[in-house]
């Protein structure tokens, strides 16, 4: 056991996860992972590994009271856009009913501090303005749509249960620790920079997914932040919840937009080579412009990226993947 105040992290075998483990233990706290390991990565824990499944309300009690676990960072989920709109049922399972699990856990174990792992996929298909977390939540794929209603769920649970609850919806989580050991692998890599990171290792073939959307360059635009970053926020938040804050949602980004061309170019840029690719038709459920508000964040977690500026952000994620081959196997 230990002095220092423990957090379960679901999902702390995974990318975001163990960026927010190191961030938690850099900060004077104990990660304890749960996770069931169908993605994450041993390698990558830090701290102890709790392996189970969120639907086990078995193993999550045991988790609650063997470790005297104080709040939930909240990262597991399945968060394929493409699989979702193939597989919505993988979705609303893991995902919803897996969260009402946890949720269950927390209140049977008297713990009731989360930080959930959110996502701008709640508000669809919006407009090409920067988008504050008041603009109409309607996601057009059923991953999104999985995260809205998680989110709802935790806004009743303020409500009747007195919860204290951050939802933290971020943009395109990117990049990896600038001190190496983790970053962004997966069996299934669909994410843009990670993949033309893959393709320029030749690992595997690079596709732009549209090059018809009403951009100035004809592909979709997002808001890239950086996983430390993404890990920074998580712990402001938790201080604030231990400080009695009863939590809300917040847009984690940098509020500006680059373009899959952009993208491809800073690559580039940064490599001194050129991504091979070509350009297939558009994704269901991907929508033209995704790019956050992130001023209150700003004002209430004092929320600033440090490293999410576009040549760090492809600096970091090319020095992991160039050392991420010895890892493809948990």
């Amino acid at each position: 056991m230990t002095d220092r105040p423990t957090v379960l992290v679901t999902g702390g075998a995974g990318y975001i996860g163990s960026h927010a483990c190191r961030a938690l233990t850099a900060a004077g706290y104990q990660p304890v992972v749960y996770d069931n390991l169908s993605t994450g990565h041993r390698s990558f824990v830090t701290g102890p590994l709790v392996t189970g499944d969120l639907l086990d309300g078995t193993a999550l009690a045991r988790a609650f009271a063997d470790y005297n676990i104080t709040a939930v960072m909240h990262f597991a989920a399945a968060s394929l856009v493409g699989e979702s709109m193939t597989d919505p049922q993988k979705y609303y399972i893991n995902n919803v009913q897996g969260t009402l699990s946890l949720l269950q856990a927390m209140r049977n174990a008297n713990c009731r501090r989360i930080v959930f792992s959110s996502t701008g996929a709640v508000y669809g298909n919006a407009d090409s303005k920067e988008l504050p977390e008041d603009f109409p939540c309607a996601p057009i794929n059923p991953y999104g749509a999985s995260k809205w209603m998680i989110e709802r769920m935790l806004a009743d649970y303020r409500t009747a249960y007195g919860f204290g609850a951050f939802c933290l919806r971020y943009f395109n989580a990117s990049g990896a620790d600038p001190a190496g050991g983790i970053g962004e692998l997966r069996d299934n890599e669909t994410h843009l920079i990670p993949r033309a990171m893959m393709a320029l290792q030749g690992h595997v073939e690079f596709a732009v997914f549209g090059d018809d959307y009403d951009t100035p360059d004809g592909t979709a635009i997002r808001d890239y932040i950086h996983v430390t970053d993404l890990a920074a926020a998580h712990v402001a938040a938790l201080k604030l919840l231990e400080q009695g804050h009863a939590g809300s949602s917040f847009n984690l980004g940098t509020g500006s937009g680059f373009s899959v061309r952009e993208i491809l170019n800073a690559i580039r840029q940064e490599t001194g080579r050129e991504v091979p690719h070509t350009i297939k038709p558009r994704r269901p459920g991907d929508p033209t412009y995704l790019v956050a508000d992130p001023s209150a964040a700003k004002k209430v977690l004092n929320f600033v990226p440090r490293h999410s500026d576009l040549p760090t952000i492809i600096r970091t994620a090319w020095a992991w993947h160039q050392k991420a081959h010895p890892f493809r196997s948990r």
